[in-house]
């Protein structure tokens, strides 16, 4: 499933869903995307800091009329994420209304439990689905067991209370969300949208629901999905949480696209859930996106704060210039940098990365021999270990990586 396409020159550029591909990352704005100029920065500090797919909400007349600016203010910028609409409630009516909008999009998302009810909830989707086609828009069929069709929710508990053995409450949910995201694909093929043009997603909030969904659905259809723990949380509870429901699906080679739903902190970046996805992928070992800063935890060896200072600004360093080294510098992405702080493991895990330092710990001598793939190239000492580290890094990343045009 490709979800764009884009000539420049002789480059061709894809972002490309289920099969064999790479997992892609999705993020989601948090701003009204009415305001244009605040919605087309956070897309672009997204799309920066990696995000492959951004989602907009598109909830109404002042929010579909402003999707194609957006996307036209992106592409000035030499941005060209793709954008996903999220539609809750009154998508039928604002991508009938808006075709601009429906144009501009990427990808349609729709949720099943919040289209509509009975009769009306049929037509309204199917209107959607249509436009999807004509327009040949991949859609996100993403039930969510917080928003589950009610409808459904009330047959399936009347069955399971009328049964000889009834199943656990709990069961029930998992089972109604997988039912109503499957039922409503079908009803999408039978509209006319191709099954390669759909993704499915079924959202829990707790970790074993999830896993315990996706399990079933992956044996259930060939869909691609798309995976995320609902209302993950804040701060380290939400980063974990995540983790440990996406990994062991990972794991296990499902999931198409993934995101992390963080809560932010006030006034926190929203890139955070960004780089969460990125790392999750990349210390599993199924994508690099970054050069990976190895740095050691600290102990009563290493009472100076100097390595770590130095971890944190490598690892600054590096992320900052990805977004130009990914245009420019093929495989720098792979690249491993290591920040020791003492002679335990220092000189060890140094060798090991393309460019390593031991930095001395509480009474050892105070050099830091420095590393290169392997082999000790030089002893720094003084007050400037830190400066000279960094210009190491930069010089390596030079001579190692051909600039590409």
């Amino acid at each position: 499933m490709i979800v764009r396409k884009r000539t420049n020159g002789v480059r061709v550029e894809k972002t490309v869903i289920g099969g064999d591909n790479p997992v892609v990352v999705q993020s989601m704005t948090n701003t009204d995307t009415a305001d244009i100029i605040r919605t087309t920065n956070q897309v672009a500090d997204l799309a920066r800091a990696g995000s492959e797919l951004v989602r907009l909400t598109v909830n109404n007349d002042e929010a579909a009329r402003a999707v194609p600016e957006i996307r036209d203010r992106l592409l000035a910028m030499d941005c060209d994420v793709p954008l996903v609409g999220d539609f809750h409630f009154n998508g039928h009516k604002l991508l009938s209304n808006h075709p601009d909008c429906a144009e501009a999009l990427a990808k349609f998302r729709i949720n099943p439990g919040n289209v509509g009810k009975g009769k009306k909830r049929d037509d309204q989707f199917a209107s959607m689905i249509e436009i999807a086609a004509k327009l040949d828009k991949p859609v996100r069929i993403g039930a969510n067991w917080g928003s589950l069709d009610q409808e459904l929710l009330a047959r399936m508990l009347d069955d399971n209370a009328s049964a000889e053995s009834p199943l656990p409450l709990s069961q029930i949910y998992r089972d109604a969300v997988i039912r109503s995201a499957l039922e409503s694909a079908a009803a999408a093929e039978n509209i006319g949208l191709g099954a390669d043009r759909i993704i499915v997603s079924c959202k829990m909030s707790r970790v074993q629901d999830l896993i315990d969904v996706y399990q079933t659905l992956s044996e259930s259809c060939n869909y691609a999905l798309h995976l995320g723990l609902t209302e993950a949380g804040m701060g380290s509870k939400g980063i974990v949480a995540s983790t440990a429901a996406l990994a062991v699906l990972l794991q296990q080679g499902i999931g198409d696209t993934i995101r992390i739903s963080l809560t932010p902190e006030p006034g926190g970046d929203r890139t955070r859930e960004v780089i969460v996805a990125q790392e999750i992928l990349q210390t599993m070992g199924l994508r690099s996106f970054t050069p990976m800063v190895t740095a050691c935890p600290g102990c009563g060896r290493t009472t100076s704060t100097v390595f770590q200072q130095l971890a944190e600004d490598i690892q600054s360093y590096l992320r900052n210039a990805m977004p130009e080294w990914r245009r420019t510098r093929s495989g720098v992405e792979d690249m491993t940098v290591a920040v020791m702080g003492c002679v335990v493991n220092g000189p060890g895990e140094s060798k090991h990365a393309n460019v390593g330092i031991s930095l001395p710990g509480t009474g050892e001598r105070p050099v830091a021999p420095v590393y290169v793939d392997g082999e000790k190239t030089v002893t720094l000492k003084g007050d400037n270990i830190a400066a000279e580290f960094q210009d190491i890094v930069q010089r390596y990343v030079v001579d190692n990586y051909s600039e590409q045009h």
